[in-house]
């Protein structure tokens, strides 16, 4: 028997557990004490080992040998050679940018920072990206431009459970990630407030000491009002603003104009509520602390940027960021959410969070590259865009896809369905037959999360070790070998390596001076102090748990204000579209639950997809249960 630390396979909670391995090679889950989950796991967590023997698992490379057969089986050189043959001819034919990559949230930071490299210097495409695309990038346009750097959570988690006031807009952590909740109890505990802005009455509202049930679509209309609030109630903190924000007028002048009467028409969150969760909050700011936090609720909406701007607006003039367990914060989903964004598998970023279009960072992390800077490609599309340009005149002929299930996650499935069958090659790397792999011309299976080595960084900043516990199938690799030998075949081979822990040193270069600088962060580092936070520029420095004390990596050290307006939402209820559906989690799957699924126990106890309807609203609509 064995036993191994390591963190689970899921969201960006990343709860620690430790995986035990009889001498059978049977692998059992037991939770391990960390300040995130405090010893605590969901039923996804303790299950997460029963995928690891699944009779569904791939073990073997798939080919089609016509896009209208079925697959066979392939040597491994086989269907490498077949994807390198394919990318060669796609380029030849239609150009470099005629091949993109298309990556995940869930994937090791390794591995996210070797796709990304491998994109642009292998493939040198403009066409990469992931689909944190479509959770993330919202909070983090607009924490980048209050705050000049997008972190979620910008200090530990465990701050939270000390504050005097919590406000979660659109976030069902009671069912998504269930320990994260021990720490909004502690808030409730201690006499706190816990303020959930969310259409249902969820799991998380339940336990909520306020429950804002703010109308789809409308939830900067809310924030704009609470903002009204805080300024004509006497509640913002002027000195603050004063001495550590620009931008104030004019976000005032936006949010002047969303009065509490105006906001309760528009939003069905009545005027007494708004004026207690602002109360409310800004007792806390004057005590304990409090703090905002968004979700992909608020944020996977058309103005979904502007919502958390507006969010931010607030906790600024509330002089919320950089106080003690106080500020704001999104809650990150995916299992690496945070340094999946981080280290160059988005469209228009190099690793350490640096421009693309930016002339010295081209350079630096061309020099750790081992290429010349004018070698990589500029800016690509980001996922959306680059999804529905697949198979069009000018768009790409091929498409590589690691991390995720694109056909079952993505917005309008059909359409994305229509725009991979009109691809030459698709190429799927998959731990199962997803829905996406499916559709592929190529299925090659890897290595899933107790199965290899890498880093991970969860949604507070901090760096942590997944840790291999039990050798793969046979017959199984690792992406980054996959990775390196396709780089191989396309004459570039010397500038990868397949080890992590190279691939990890080498990321520490090239991130060295970015905003997220992981220089000083080393694998054994991470073992001796159980986690390290980013920024962290070298080997003497502690770590950066929590932003902002001192000043924001802004030109002027100020956070900004920035003026949005409310408008609605882009597809609105009509006479043929009556009723606003929004979507929601259940605590048991998660994501496209290619993986939760094929769990016996998840799949027994939620089967399939529900739809849950008002009571009053089914009656008018003569449903029932069923």
């Amino acid at each position: 028997m064995g036993t191994t630390a390591t963190h689970c396979a899921y969201c960006a909670l990343q709860c620690a557990m430790t995986l035990t391995t009889d001498a059978g090679g049977r692998v059992t889950v037991g939770p391990r004490d960390f300040p995130t989950n405090r010893g605590g796991l969901c039923q996804k967590g303790w299950t997460a080992a029963e995928l690891l023997a699944s009779p569904e698992r791939l073990t073997t490379p798939l080919l089609r040998d016509d896009r209208s057969g079925p697959f066979r089986e392939a040597t491994w050189d086989e269907a490498l050679d077949a994807v390198a043959d394919a990318i060669r001819a796609t380029q030849r034919e239609h150009g470099r940018d005629a091949v993109a990559v298309l990556g995940g949230g869930g994937l090791t930071n390794e591995k996210a920072y070797q796709l990304g490299k491998f994109a642009r210097v292998a493939l040198r495409t403009k066409n990469i990206d992931y689909n944190g695309r479509y959770c993330m990038s919202s909070a983090a346009a607009a924490s980048n431009r209050a705050f000049g750097i997008d972190r979620g959570l910008p200090f530990p988690l465990p701050d939270l459970a000390e504050t005097g006031a919590v406000l979660i807009a659109g976030g069902n952590v009671a069912e998504t990630m269930p320990p994260f909740v021990q720490h909004l109890a502690a808030v409730v505990d201690r006499g706190g407030s816990l303020i959930v802005a969310d259409p249902r009455r969820t799991a998380t509202a339940e336990r909520a000491t306020l429950h804002l049930p703010v109308m789809p679509g409308t939830d900067l209309a809310l924030a704009l009002g609470l903002l009204h609030i805080a300024v004509a109630d006497g509640h913002a903190d002027r000195a603050y603003i004063h001495d550590r924000t620009t931008g104030f007028e004019e976000a005032w002048r936006a949010a002047a104009q969303w009065w509490p009467e105006r906001v309760e028409r528009v939003t069905g969150v009545s005027v007494a509520a708004q004026r207690a969760t602002v109360a409310q909050l800004a007792a806390g700011a004057r005590g304990r602390g409090a703090v905002v936090l968004t979700a992909r609720g608020a944020e996977q909406q058309s103005k979904g940027t502007d919502t958390v701007t507006a969010l931010i607006n607030l906790t600024l003039a509330l002089g919320l960021p950089g106080k003690p367990h106080s500020g704001f914060g999104c809650i990150t989903g995916q299992g690496n959410g945070q340094g999946g964004r981080e280290h160059g598998q988005k469209a228009d970023q190099l690793p350490g969070y640096r421009k693309l279009d930016d002339p010295a960072a081209r350079a630096h992390v061309a020099g750790v590259w081992g290429v010349e800077p004018g070698e990589l490609p500029g800016p690509g599309p980001s996922a959306y865009e680059l999804i529905e340009s697949l198979g069009t005149g000018g768009g790409p002929r091929t498409l590589l896809v690691h991390g995720t299930n694109l056909a079952v996650s993505s917005p309008r499935g059909r359409r994305v369905t229509e725009r991979l069958a009109a691809l030459d090659t698709l190429v799927v790397c998959d731990v199962v037959m997803s829905e996406t792999a499916a559709l592929a011309d190529v299925v090659l299976p890897v290595t899933q999360w107790a199965e290899e080595d890498g880093t991970m960084t969860n949604l507070e900043g901090r760096v942590i070790r997944r840790r291999r516990a039990v050798a793969p199938p046979p017959g199984v690799r690792t992406e980054l070998e996959v990775v390196t030998a396709l780089a191989d075949r396309l004459g570039r081979g010397e500038l990868f390596d397949a080890d992590p822990e190279t691939v990890f040193d080498e990321l520490r270069r090239a991130s060295a001076g970015g905003v997220a600088d992981y220089a000083g962060i080393s694998w054994d580092r991470i073992d001796a102090e159980g986690g390290v936070f980013w920024p962290c520029p070298s080997d003497a420095h502690p770590g950066t748990p929590r932003l902002f004390a001192d000043g924001f990596p802004t030109p002027d050290g100020r956070a900004r204000f920035v003026a949005v307006e409310h408008r609605p939402p882009a597809e609105d209820v009509d006479a043929d579209h009556p009723v606003y559906l929004t979507t929601g989690r259940v605590l048991q799957q998660y994501q496209s639950g290619a993986q939760t699924r094929r769990v016996p126990a998840l799949a027994a106890a939620v089967t399939e997809p529900h739809v849950e309807i008002h009571p009053d609203l089914a009656g008018r609509s003569g449903l029932a249960d069923g």
